[in-house]
């Protein structure tokens, strides 16, 4: 009996030592090895490798994959730009040229196609093998958008898929990073993307941002975030006062207190000269601005139009 004993407890000791390292203990030492090299750094590929052997489902590991050729495939430069803003960033760096012009250096990042090609495939199959987790669908289209800069059609193509995806599929637990999330975290999702494009400011993303924002109506049209998109797509992008009114008019029926659309009316009917449509705008932005100082600025503005009676 004691023989037996002390076999047991001789396995029991060597156990470690045969055992297959577990999804957490890979995981772990991936994180540890990120923190300490960076996404990209010595070792890690080995590791994936060995990951990928003892557990090709694992969608952690190809989440891991992405993270590793993604960091490879970037370089990053200062160079110089003839504008403003860059992607809706700010320049690094301003200097005078000898005629004393402005000359803006933006930080620009730079990809790799080969390496990158190779950092899609793998979220692509993280996703095919969890496409439940929304995190594995964002962390796509977010690189997409980085890869892409100013013309981001794959992104927006991506994004509609998955909106198409998300309403039209019953049944899909949803998770984000481990927590189960509703159709307003999903909504919210989509909004900062629709940001993420207005900000880029080019044709392309403005475009975007209207294709999107219209998805999106498709299937909540009484949604006012994304109807008030389309309201300032139409006011600020194409100039559209007709077409941006009746979004913003769309969004004060559901909602009569939303200060965007008051005070985008406000201000598109003093630029064109319209004192009925003012007057019409004016009440609202005194009952709902947050601010007491253009409350009183209205309703100053709207005594003057009613005394032109």
């Amino acid at each position: 009996m004691k023989r037996i004993f002390a076999i047991l407890a001789a396995c029991v000791l060597a156990a470690p030592a045969f055992a297959q390292t577990s999804e957490t203990e890979y995981q772990e030492r991936y994180v540890l090895l990120v923190n300490r090299l960076g996404p990209a750094g010595v070792g890690i590929e080995t590791l994936l490798d060995r990951w990928e052997a003892d557990y090709p489902e694992d969608p952690d590991l190809f989440v891991a994959r992405f993270n590793y050729y993604n960091a490879k495939a970037q370089r990053s430069e200062v160079v110089a730009k003839d504008a403003a803003k860059f992607l809706g960033n700010q320049p690094v760096l301003t200097l005078k040229d000898s005629l004393g012009a402005d000359i803006r250096y933006f930080e620009e990042v730079f990809y790799d196609d080969e390496l990158y090609g190779k950092a899609s495939e793998a979220i692509d199959r993280a996703i095919r093998i969890a496409p439940e987790k929304l995190e594995y669908r964002f962390c796509k289209i977010t690189s997409l958008i980085s890869y892409e800069k100013e013309s981001p059609d794959m992104a927006t193509a991506a994004l509609l898929s998955l909106i198409d995806y998300y309403y039209g599929t019953k049944g899909v637990a949803w998770t984000y990073n481990g927590e189960a999330v509703d159709a307003e975290f999903f909504k919210s999702a989509v909004q900062e993307y629709c940001y993420t494009f207005y900000t880029i400011g080019s044709p392309t993303s403005y475009s975007a941002f209207k294709t999107v924002s219209e998805k999106m109506v498709s299937y909540n049209k009484n949604d006012t975030v994304f109807l008030g998109n389309l309201g300032s797509y139409y006011y600020v992008v194409k100039g559209d006062n007709k077409n941006a009114k009746k979004y913003y008019d769309r969004v004060l029926k559901v909602s009569p207190e939303d200060y965007p659309s008051i005070k985008n009316c406000v201000l598109m009917a003093r630029k064109a000269g319209d004192a009925k449509m003012e007057k019409k705008y004016l009440p609202l932005l005194v009952r709902y601005s947050p601010d007491a100082a253009e409350q009183m600025a209205a309703q100053a503005r709207l005594d003057i139009l009613n005394k032109k009676k």
